[in-house]
């Protein structure tokens, strides 16, 4: 946050207040060098352009060291002129014109020369962050493979070719969300970040404005961070104003949370000493329609010499998240949680490894409700800059962060996500971006591509709804769980999910069969919503035969043929759908034959079944063969006359399985 609080004012002001006396100013390159010192990058830059226009070399006649010099020095107009170009990049880097950064770090990137042994790869990052993901690539690949260090920028050119191949990946994705900049009187004045949506139609936000009847000090910087309320929906809001809160001179105040009943106001507060920043996090509490003089929080969240900023409270108002570079993390800023006992912040617990990293890592939100952490990042995998990550868990146990893909995540930096319905945080809501801004954040409202697939779960007996069937989303690539519901009387079903993506549909219900069928949505490019085939589920009893039609076999042979293997491709289905029940395959005859001969031949026919599934991959652990002979008939073997009876007996020469018990599943 603390560059993002900069740069605005330093490109929007600085340059009429330099400009003012640059016709008294006639050596550009030592006033750029100055400036440039000094961390003022935007003044530095426009010196430094005034300074190549005093040299007489053109661009292209500047040739790499190793073949225009063949082995002689070059001359020092020639490496002055190389300093200043190289320079100039630095300098719109800093304060992120990546545009004209660009430019000037691809005319460094061919001096070849050992003063500037990054510009490359900052050549590259300036074409990652203006979205020529293809051209970065290239560029990175050339660096890593030149630059023989193992350092940090090594590690980084690593990430940064990562993420340029997975950019190139997720432009072939459909978009998951659509993403519009907020208009009306929002994204006014200078930056504007760190929305808090209360409601559906009232943002909080961060914006730095011009102060009016400031005194000539101030003057030099009159734009001040501070915090302002919109009324609006979606992207159309028609007024903002201030929030009334007190403000002390010298002091920025913004990126705040409020309390669940809407009584406290937490708040980043933060000091200047040139473009040095110190933050700290402060509460205010409600009075009337105002709010009392903000109190620093004590040393739990702000640790004396570090900075601390971005707060968040869960909704249930037990944790406080909050951002802060003091010691114990794992990189420059990380993510922090304190659990709350009446307001009071307890010690606090650095999320670890498995969220934080050694790069940037920020504005965190947390639905504790459903487990879900959305924060930004740039020390993972991404479209470049800080990308929004999402991540389950419970405070202490978090799932690998998962990249929230394009649009919502751009090649520049992408932070601050506050959802507009808590109960469905992925929905859409807003978020802070500078994707269409050469200096500054602005306010963006995102909402989610709705698809829906659904369908409708029956009873087999009947065909009427499954009233009370649960009914689970899985991802087959991942294999996790992704939504669970239970269906109401009518029977339907609906999920959320992504396009092009393939997914596993189980229905269940207690002394049912359970049922799976798998489905893509790839069909969903062109509509909203998916419709499955309609499932039902066969009801059973523990140690209630089910007979299974159409199973034949050879005369007098337990050979099957192949129209039985259709039937028993249904068992293989039910067992995989159904991996803890333990099943019996039982087989009968007629009465023609002795006794015993009967008994052989249906046991042999039983397991048959019982190889066939197991080809099928069902453990034989799970099966039992049993050849009951003639002993159990359904229908009479003759007419009450003593004729024979071949429809009874046709009847009993049947193949039945059943459930012999539900065996406890493994976790």
């Amino acid at each position: 946050m603390i560059k993002f609080i900069t740069r605005c004012w330093l490109i929007l002001f600085l340059w009429g207040a330099h400009t003012a006396h640059a016709q008294y100013v006639y050596d550009y390159r030592h006033t750029a060098d100055i400036y440039y010192n000094a961390k003022d990058y935007y003044s530095a830059a426009q010196y430094y352009s005034k300074a190549l226009g005093t040299f007489k070399i053109k661009p292209e006649n500047v040739l790499p060291y190793a073949v225009s010099g063949a082995g002689k020095e070059k001359s020092k107009k020639i490496k002055d002129y190389e300093t200043v170009v190289y320079r100039l990049a630095e300098s719109y880097r800093h304060y992120n014109d990546f545009g004209n950064a660009e430019t000037y770090y691809g005319q460094a990137a061919t001096f070849n020369n050992p003063a500037f042994p990054l510009a490359r790869f900052w050549y590259g990052i300036c074409l990652r962050a203006n979205g020529k993901y293809e051209e970065a690539l290239e560029q990175l690949k050339q660096f890593r493979q030149d630059y023989t260090n193992a350092d940090e920028i090594a590690n980084r050119a690593a990430l940064e070719i990562a993420s340029c191949e997975f950019a190139l990946s997720e432009a072939k994705r459909a978009p998951r969300y659509s993403i519009a900049k907020v208009d009306g009187s929002v994204n006014g004045g200078g930056a504007n970040y760190a929305p808090v949506a209360l409601n559906s139609n009232t943002l909080l936000f961060t914006s730095s404005r011009p102060e009016t009847n400031l005194d000539d000090k101030k003057k030099e910087n009159p734009y001040v961070n501070d915090l302002y309320i919109a009324q609006g929906r979606g992207v159309a809001f028609d007024s903002s104003q201030k929030l009334s809160i007190p403000s002390a001179k010298g002091v920025d105040q913004g990126a705040a949370a409020l309390s669940p009943d809407g009584n406290t106001l937490y708040l980043t507060r933060w000091t200047r000493n040139g473009v040095d920043k110190h933050t700290d996090i402060y509460t205010s509490t409600r009075q009337g329609s105002g709010w009392s003089e903000p109190k620093k929080l004590g040393p739990n969240v702000n640790a004396e010499g570090f900075n601390s900023m971005q707060p968040f409270v869960t909704a249930d108002n037990k944790y406080l998240f909050f951002v802060s570079d003091r010691p114990g993390g794992m990189g420059k800023h990380d993510i922090w949680v304190s659990q709350l006992q009446n307001g009071t912040p307890g010690a606090p617990r650095n999320l670890g490894t498995g969220i934080n990293s050694r790069e940037e890592d920020q504005a965190p939100y947390y639905d504790s409700k459903n487990g879900i952490l959305i924060y930004s990042t740039n020390g993972r995998v991404g479209l470049g800059g800080l990308d929004f990550f999402m991540s389950k868990g419970n405070g202490s146990d978090w799932s690998t962060p998962e990249n929230m893909g394009a649009p919502l995540n751009s090649s520049k930096d992408d932070i601050y996500y506050s959802p507009v319905d808590n109960a469905n945080p992925l929905r859409g809501g807003y978020i802070s971006s500078d994707r269409q801004s050469v200096c500054c954040l602005e306010l963006f409202s995102v909402k989610k591509n709705a698809k829906i697939a659904g369908g409708q779960i029956l009873d087999c007996d009947g065909n009427l709804p499954l009233t009370g069937a649960t009914v689970t989303l899985l991802d087959t690539i991942r294999q996790k769980v992704l939504q669970q519901i239970t269906v109401d009387e009518t029977g339907h079903y609906s999920f959320d999910v992504e396009m092009q993506q393939n997914y596993k549909i189980m229905a269940e219900k207690e002394n049912y069969f359970s049922k799976a069928i798998y489905f893509n949505t790839d069909e969903l490019t062109h509509t909203d919503s998916l419709m499955n085939p309609t499932i039902c589920l066969k009801r059973y009893e523990i140690g209630k035969p089910v007979i299974l039609k159409d199973i034949y076999y050879d005369f007098n042979k337990a050979t099957l043929r192949p129209q039985s293997l259709i039937v028993l491709d249904t068992v293989v289905a039910i067992m995989q759908d159904n991996p803890n029940i333990i099943i019996e395959m039982g087989s009968h005859t007629d009465s023609k034959g002795t006794d015993a001969y009967n008994i052989k031949l249906s046991q042999a026919r039983a397991q048959s079944c019982v190889d066939y599934l197991a080809s099928k991959g069902i453990p034989v652990s799970r099966m039992v063969a049993k050849g009951y002979g003639e002993s159990r008939p359904i229908a009479p073997n003759t007419m009450p006359n003593g004729k024979d009876n071949p429809d009874g007996r046709q009847l009993n020469r049947r193949t039945e399985f059943k459930v012999l018990r539900i065996q406890p599943q493994l976790d």
